[in-house]
């Protein structure tokens, strides 16, 4: 499957953003997704993941409480919804998937086999 990740911008601190994956190629629905990051000089880190059928979401507590992470089957596209963003969430945000386990949700990189191309968020103070 071929991912495509849209939204980014730069946003104040505070402010929100809304990110979209849309995947083709591929049987959408079979797939379970996850969100990444990587700031500059660091390495790249989990963000949120979600199963196949959007039962079953996961965060990092970097996020937890403020990221929103869903899926439209119908559409073939994958969500993070980012609100009170604060500076550290600064980064280029990518979209993987997988297709093994897809009822279950993974946090570790290497369980994705499919990645976008990243969308810049850059949040000011």
């Amino acid at each position: 499957v071929q991912l495509q990740a849209s939204g980014g911008g730069l946003v104040q601190a505070g402010g929100s953003l809304r990110l979209s994956c849309a995947a083709s190629g591929g049987t959408f629905s079979n797939y379970a997704l996850g969100w990444f990051r990587q700031a500059p000089g660091k390495d790249r880190e989990f963000v949120g993941a979600i199963n196949r059928s959007g039962g079953s979401t996961y965060y990092a507590e970097s996020v937890k409480g403020r990221f929103t992470i869903s899926r439209d089957n119908a559409k073939n596209t994958v969500y993070l919804q980012m609100n009170s963003l604060k500076p550290e969430d600064t980064a280029v945000y990518y979209c993987a998937a997988r297709n093994r386990d897809t009822w279950l949700v993974r946090s570790d990189s290497q369980a994705y086999n499919s990645w976008g191309q990243g969308t810049l968020v850059t949040v000011s103070s």
